[in-house]
């Protein structure tokens, strides 16, 4: 399976580093054709101009927002992202990248008004994020990049899809021990593919 992995930290030491080279591991352990995409590393055009915004709805023309990273998508047959979460969101460069590569016409058709998923190519999709506060502060924010997965992504790729997300809570006070265990257990969750 081709696996699009979406990684937005711009620290190459950071815990989510980490986790993006254990998820890219388990993955080609397990013989799935790894697309790694680094946000940061790639100068991902993040910033929606107000020429951007005009041509939005313009089917198919709205690709040129992004047109490397749609043509990606579309190769692919699983979606994973890590990040962290910051301010309770995903770091701008991911929200933009949702904004320019999750379009009409791409990820959803209007139809009548209504928003009908067109990611039906992608046969998993995966979510890893760390919280610097803990997942009743997450919970109480109404958790943001959780609900990216369980309502919007899911909208796009239709029900039957499988949806996983892993958030790593209170990154604050982590000690060595806990983030090995997180570790483990994001290898276990992606060994699975």
């Amino acid at each position: 399976m081709r696996v699009m992995v979406v990684y937005a930290h711009p620290v190459e030491t950071s815990f989510n580093a980490a986790i993006f080279a254990t998820i890219k591991d388990a993955l080609r352990e397990r013989r799935h054709e790894v697309d790694a995409c680094d946000l940061y590393a790639e100068d991902f055009p993040a910033i929606m101009s107000r020429a951007d915004r005009l041509l939005y709805h313009e089917i198919p023309a709205n690709r040129a927002l992004a047109r490397p990273w749609i043509e990606r998508l579309e190769a692919a047959e699983a979606l994973v992202m890590v990040f962290p979460t910051w301010v309770f969101a995903p770091p701008a460069i991911l929200k933009g990248f949702c904004e320019k590569v999750f379009l009409p016409g791409v990820a959803f058709k209007l139809v009548d008004g209504k928003v009908r998923g067109a990611m039906r190519h992608l046969k998993r999709v995966g979510g890893v994020s760390t919280y610097g506060g803990t997942r009743w502060r997450a919970f109480l924010a109404g958790d943001p990049p959780r609900r990216l997965f369980t309502r919007s992504l899911r909208a796009y790729v239709g029900p039957n899809v499988p949806i996983a997300f892993q958030g790593c809570y209170d990154m604050n006070r982590i000690d060595e021990a806990r983030g090995k265990a997180f570790l483990a257990n994001v290898r276990t969750a992606y060994s699975a593919w």
